[in-house]
């Protein structure tokens, strides 16, 4: 079944991608949930002249997404965790976390766009995640998480 999505889906695609699902997943969960609409000739033919206008802006909105990636060259994120014997966190730091202290040095960026590679972290160290800024720029930013004083 070929569906157009009309909303980001994790690990299937973007907005606007053409896509090939299975028919019980693509009728019973991405249409009614509003995230996909049935690619018949029509909608392909209005999908293809929406993508063409928009093909000007999305420049601009890549322009920025890489000046906001730029912003992290050289920008060192220690997140502050309490943590007991053998450097064990009390809790975890995930997403929100990083996301947080991403703020907090200018860098705005919603945790769903913020992949921690493992999950959430519970010890002490340096850690990598995955930042998407946009589907066409995406980094990989190491930060450190330690020991409150």
């Amino acid at each position: 079944m070929e569906l157009i999505l009309k909303k980001d889906v994790e690990n299937l695609g973007f907005v606007d991608d053409l896509v090939s699902v299975k028919n019980g997943y693509g009728r019973n969960f991405l249409i009614p949930q509003g995230f996909a609409i049935l690619a018949t000739p029509s909608a392909k033919k209005v999908l293809a002249e929406n993508l063409r206008q928009r093909a000007h802006k999305e420049e601009k909105v890549i322009k920025d997404a890489k000046s906001q990636a730029d912003k992290l060259n050289g920008v060192e994120v220690k997140i502050t965790a309490k943590a007991g014997a053998e450097d064990k966190l009390f809790g975890s730091v995930t997403d929100a976390d990083l996301a947080t202290a991403l703020a907090k040095e200018g860098v705005e960026l919603d945790k769903k766009y913020i992949s921690i590679a493992g999950g959430a972290i519970k010890r002490l160290g340096q850690y990598e995640a995955t930042l998407r800024f946009h589907r066409d720029v995406v980094i990989n930013y190491t930060f450190d998480v330690v020991a409150e004083a």
